[in-house]
């Protein structure tokens, strides 16, 4: 696996984000928990909570190997989100854009998720020994893979391939 300093995806334990913020802290790296306030309707009363933007993900600014591993060893983090042979890694520019949109005011109810594509799309491979090709969406599992139908030499081949290597439909 490959990292570059910067910005990286810790992934945490659920509902450990902000235990793992503070030991990070504690231990003199930089990191991120973005944060909403959101309102809890219970039979007798409403309450403002706090919650995560991205469950189970904490931000940490890695400046070399050993805050890597540092991060890593701290208690409730798991592992770094990584696409393929990289780690993921945040630029500085859209962590300031989060920082800006969870400052907003009147943020109550925000909802994030990964936009899949759908059953039958034509999208073409970005990345890898398919690069290139134009594919067929047959099945979305989940985020890491989806299975595709690559028409080529007049013979139908089946790959599950990694989500994040299929560009969005040319429209």
């Amino acid at each position: 696996m490959n990292f570059n300093i910067g910005w990286h995806i810790l992934y945490v334990k659920s509902r450990s984000e902000r235990k793992v913020h503070e030991y990070l802290t504690e231990i003199s790296l930089e990191s991120f928990l973005p944060e909403y306030k959101s309102v809890r309707q219970w039979s007798d009363r409403k309450k403002i909570i706090t919650k995560p933007l991205f469950p189970s993900y904490v931000f940490v600014n890695i400046n070399s190997s050993m805050d890597f591993h540092k991060a890593l060893s701290v208690q409730g983090a798991c592992t770094y989100i990584s696409f393929g042979k990289d780690y993921a890694k945040v630029s500085d520019k859209e962590i300031e854009r989060i920082k800006l949109f969870v400052k907003a005011e009147g943020l109550t109810e925000v909802e994030t998720n990964v936009q899949l594509p759908k059953v039958g799309e034509v999208r073409t491979i970005t990345d890898g020994a398919l690069k290139g090709l134009e594919c067929e969406i047959l099945k979305v599992d989940n985020t890491n893979k989806i299975i595709v139908r690559i028409d080529s030499l007049k013979q139908n081949i089946m790959a599950t391939i990694p989500a994040e290597v299929i560009c969005e439909p040319q429209y």
